[in-house]
């Protein structure tokens, strides 16, 4: 196989990446970046649900070993965990990051050390976490970091809940994209996420995503270096929807989709305001989950 060079290099080399960091900041004037579309003045420091203004806010970052295995290998995934959200589910196993707010401010040039920091440890990858509302300043970051040798592909780890007009001013920077699916009901994903058109944008989300990157590419080494890895969280007394889910990936992405059909559900955050979500996962709803996906067709699933 070919040497790999992320897609963002030859983005920056043809002077491409300022004209799309010139339109992010544009949109947060009156942010729509996402589908909650609040239209605050975020260059004012203005804070819409995301509750984030000019600049963004990580909680942590650092070498993770727990994402799926084409991502770790042996030197982990560099994940930028980003604080807020614009979903916000009510069951978040990160509840503190994402509602309350635990993190602290930083620059895009302290963006841009953490990128490269990541990448000078080993990792194999940097991955943005809950990214879909700093958008701009990932851009902007990143152009800042390639000038001091960036060089590993880019992950952008999403609820689903993005704008496919945002996404597109991704193209050409981002080399994996990795959304999950949460829900197909749209009554469900108000009760948990007061998102009714949830299930919409992330249909539209991910056939935007596949239509720029493909079906996951792993190399040699066992490591994915670019295309679409699709998260699905099974939920208790089938609220996700999981069957349907799996049957839209099928006919409308790729059966050559990589998935990964997570069983950790937990009640957190208040997951407790929804009954059918105080419990936990049973093993048979997550037996019964794997056979669903692999009667719709989706084979290529994770093992982590």
């Amino acid at each position: 196989m070919q040497s790999f060079e992320p897609v963002y290099i030859k983005t920056f080399q043809k002077g491409l990446l300022k004209d799309k960091i010139i339109k992010a900041y544009n949109i947060l004037r009156c942010c729509t970046l996402c589908p909650r579309k609040c239209k605050v003045d975020r260059l004012s420091d203005q804070r819409g649900v995301c509750k984030t203004g000019k600049k963004a806010v990580v909680s942590s970052y650092q070498a993770h070993f727990g994402e799926e295995k084409p991502l770790v290998g042996r030197n982990g995934s560099g994940t930028i965990f980003f604080t807020h959200c614009n979903l916000l589910c009510i069951f978040c196993q990160n509840y503190e990051i994402s509602h309350q707010g635990q993190g602290k401010t930083v620059s895009n040039e302290q963006l841009a050390d953490m990128m490269l920091n990541l990448q000078n440890v080993g990792c194999h990858n940097i991955n943005f976490v809950t990214p879909s509302h700093v958008v701009p300043q990932i851009l902007s970051a990143v152009e800042i970091a390639v000038r001091q040798g960036l060089c590993v592909p880019l992950i952008y780890n999403t609820s689903g809940y993005d704008d496919p007009k945002t996404l597109k001013l991704l193209e050409g920077v981002i080399d994996i994209y990795m959304p999950d699916f949460k829900f197909w009901d749209p009554k469900v994903a108000v009760r948990t996420a007061q998102a009714s058109d949830y299930p919409e944008m992330a249909r539209k989300s991910l056939i935007e995503m596949h239509r720029q990157v493909g079906d996951l590419v792993i190399d040699e080494t066992g490591l994915a270096i670019r295309g679409l890895l699709i998260r699905h969280l099974v939920l208790p007394n089938g609220l996700a929807g999981t069957r349907e889910i799996m049957r839209f990936i099928a006919s409308k992405i790729s059966t050559r989709s990589y998935v990964n059909i997570m069983s950790q559900y937990r009640p957190c955050g208040r997951a407790s305001d929804v009954e059918e979500l105080s419990g936990f996962l049973s093993q048979k709803e997550y037996e019964k989950a794997l056979q669903d996906a692999r009667k719709e067709g989706i084979t290529r699933l994770d093992h982590t």
